[in-house]
Order: structure tokens, then C-alpha cells, then sequence
């Protein structure tokens, strides 16, 4: 028999932290097998130098440091961070790119709570944005480089061979690429870098959807967990779905299936962990839903007629600046008032 008192505690943050990067476990565990452990030193030196940055900017305003040091809300912004760059980028990007998102992007606007863009969005815009030719340069699936080599190409980039031997555009590049100079995909998929590999799963557009595939059972788990809502990712991945799908069935040979934009890139990353963001979203449930399926829709047109391969963060980003305005219209009627008469 359930009794009184039926008021609901707030869950910790700190809590909610750490549940979000245990979340993300799965997916970093699938990145380790594709790509090898250089994502282990992105993910270490983000942390650091979010943990210092974060320290440094609540020394600053005259903060107390050990209660935000230690809520977690810094690392989650250096984990995002790391996953979403590539994985043998040089030291300094993600350094630089956590330095930003932390001291900037969230320091900057007041702190935890006050921030109006994604930290970790911020970040990785800024890189896309000032290195495009290094946040374009990954190595192949299961490329022959082991994390002796992996960690002596990110702090000196030199490598016992060329990088080009090793060297592989993203899918969602690859396609963008190949549309642009013959005008279709063609017999584009058969090439090995949309093979799902050794895992199996034919129906998953490359190895990298086992990555995205990953972060969907994380995000489930959260939100099994009531930590995410459902309205933000259900939403995105339905307006991603259905656009591409519309016009994947109007020109299959220049659009590519929904099942490629849903697990290639950072869609799953970004349905589960960047666009359920409480502090830079919308809090209403219709506003959630609003403020999904337009990121979704976002991220296809830049996808396929921007000049980005992959437009999660900018999609992220622009919605940031609407937030405000869909809570502000999307508010629910207050219980017991009463309309204007007519």
C-alpha cells in the first residue's frame, strides 16, 4: 500500500552525472574497438583540462571550488567533447576546444545553470569552424596503428608511416563528397568503409553504427532511469527519419536511407546526451517536442545541402538561441485561471 508523503525528491546532480557518463560507457567501448585507445587519451586530457579550467574560473569569481569541481557537470562537457572530435586529433585541439567550452561557454554566461549554448557544442563549433582540415582528418576503422603509435600522432604527430596510409573520410563525408562530384551516390556503399565489419549487422551503414548503436542503449538506459525525457530524442529522430525518408523515396540515388543519417555521425551522441540538455533547452513538454524535430530538420539540411558533412552541433547551437521563445509560447495554462472573456 502506497502512503503519505507523495512529494518527490530532486535527484542529486552529481547523480545525474554520473549516470550520464556511465551511460556513455558502451559507446566509448565500441569507439576503442574501431578506432583503438587514442579516444582514451582524448577522453583523459579533455577531463584534465576541464577539471583545471573549471577550478581556475571558480577561483576566479570568488567561488567555492569543491562542490562544482566535484559535481560532474565538467566532465560530461569534456566527454562530449572528446567523442565528438576526432579521435587522433592533435593534444592541443582538444585542450583548446575543452578551455573554450568550459571557461567560455559556460563560465562565461555565468556558470552551471546559466549557460544559454551547449558547452560542449561550443567547443567543438569552434574547432570545426578555425581547423576544419584537422577535424576532418580520421583514421580507417580497425586501421593498423596501436596505442603506442595512436598516443605518440596526438602529442608529436609523426607516425612510422604517412597518415594517409592509414588515413579514411567519415561516411557521412564520403557521401557529401562523392554527391557533390558525380551527382549521385552510385555503387557508393559497396566500398568497404560501409561494411559493419567483423560485428556483423549488414543492415547498419558502416562499423561507426555499431558506435551510434551504442549511445542508443546508453540513451535508453537514461531515460529507463528518468534522467532524460522522451519528447527531445523521439522527436529528432523522428523529424531526421521521416525527412530523409521522404526524399531518400523521391531520389534514392542522391539521398541516402534514414537508417545512414540516423546511425552515421553524431546523431544518436546528440539525441541522448547534447540535445537533452535542461540548461540550454526548452523545459515544456511541447517544447521539447518543437525544439527536437527542428534540430532534426537542421541537421539534415546542413547534412545534405550545407557545406558541413554532419550539422548536430550547428543544429544544436541555433536551436540554443530559440529555447526561450518555445518555453515562452508552449507554457502549459496555470491550473484554476481563468481566459479573457470575450
Amino acid at each position: 500500500m502506497i502512503t503519505s508523503p507523495f512529494l518527490t525528491k530532486p535527484t542529486p546532480l552529481q547523480l545525474v552525472m554520473t549516470k550520464v557518463l556511465l551511460a556513455l560507457l558502451p559507446g566509448i567501448a565500441v569507439y576503442v574497438y574501431v578506432f583503438g585507445a587514442g579516444i582514451l587519451i582524448q577522453l583523459l586530457l579533455a577531463t584534465l583540462t576541464a577539471l583545471g579550467v573549471e577550478a581556475a574560473c571558480l577561483k576566479l569569481r570568488n567561488f567555492p571550488i569543491k562542490p562544482f569541481i566535484t559535481d560532474g557537470s565538467a566532465i560530461v562537457t569534456a566527454w562530449l567533447l572528446a567523442l565528438s572530435l576526432p579521435p587522433l586529433a592533435p593534444w592541443w585541439m582538444i585542450v583548446l576546444a575543452t578551455a573554450i567550452a568550459i571557461g567560455l561557454a559556460k563560465h562565461l554566461y555565468g556558470g552551471l545553470g546559466q549557460n544559454t549554448f551547449n558547452p560542449a557544442m561550443v567547443g567543438f563549433a569552434v574547432m570545426m569552424v578555425s581547423f576544419p582540415a584537422q577535424m576532418s582528418r580520421w583514421a580507417a576503422p580497425q586501421a593498423e596503428l596501436g596505442a603506442a603509435g595512436q598516443l605518440a600522432f596526438i602529442f608529436t604527430g609523426h607516425l612510422a608511416v604517412p597518415f594517409d596510409a592509414i588515413a579514411s573520410a567519415t561516411p557521412l563525408d564520403t557521401v557529401k563528397t562523392t554527391i557533390l562530384q558525380h551527382g549521385g551516390i552510385g555503387e557508393l556503399f559497396a566500398a568497404p568503409l560501409f561494411h559493419a565489419g567483423q560485428l556483423g549487422a549488414g543492415w547498419l551503414p558502416s562499423m561507426m553504427g555499431w558506435i551510434a548503436l551504442a549511445y542508443l542503449a546508453g540513451g535508453l538506459w537514461l531515460y529507463a532511469s528518468k534522467i532524460i525525457p522522451w519528447q527531445t530524442p523521439v522527436a529528432f529522430i523522428a523529424s531526421l527519419a521521416a525527412l530523409s525518408g521522404v526524399l531518400h523515396l523521391v531520389d534514392p540515388a542522391r539521398f541516402t536511407s534514414p537508417l545512414f543519417h540516423l546511425f552515421s555521425g553524431a546523431a544518436m551522441l546528440g539525441a541522448f546526451f547534447i540535445i537533452t540538455d535542461p540548461v540550454s533547452g526548452p523545459t515544456t513538454p511541447r517544447g521539447r517536442l518543437i525544439y527536437g524535430a527542428l534540430i532534426g530538420v537542421l541537421v539534415y539540411v546542413i547534412r545534405v545541402f550545407g557545406g558541413y558533412p554532419d550539422g548536430v552541433a550547428f543544429a544544436v547551437l541555433i536551436m540554443n538561441l530559440a529555447a526561450p521563445f518555445i518555453d515562452q509560447y508552449t507554457q502549459p495554462k496555470v491550473f484554476g485561471r481563468k481566459g479573457k472573456a470575450a
